[in-house]
């Protein structure tokens, strides 16, 4: 089952006209923010830094504290980390119609 692709929503922030397309509530891809790669809404923030901080072994709070200027929640922290077990799982779906076209024998070689 596909998703709908979302909209490029257009919004006034701050007196400028900021386009993104959201992921979720708080992660965001704004075209002309950080090449389009996903960030935290009103932010430069890209997700993946966060994600790599949480895998270096920061917690969220250690986080929150040193992007504290940047406004992000804990809760934008736990949805960039759902967004991103989910964008695995569709990936291993993925994976799992492209092997069935492979016998065990060939995909062993």
């Amino acid at each position: 089952m596909r998703k709908a692709p979302k909209e490029l929503t257009r919004e006034l922030y701050g007196g400028e006209w900021y386009e993104y397309v959201p992921l979720g509530k708080h992660v965001v891809a704004a075209p002309g923010v950080c090449g389009g790669r996903p960030t935290f809404k009103y932010t430069r923030l890209e997700v993946s830094v966060i994600l790599d901080l949480l895998a270096a072994g920061w917690s969220a709070q250690k986080i929150l504290r040193n992007y504290s200027h940047s406004r992000i929640s804990a809760e934008a922290i736990k949805e960039a980390v759902q967004l991103a077990k989910q964008n695995l799982l569709d990936n291993v779906r993925k994976f799992r119609s492209i092997f069935r076209h492979y016998s065990k024998t060939e995909f062993t070689r």
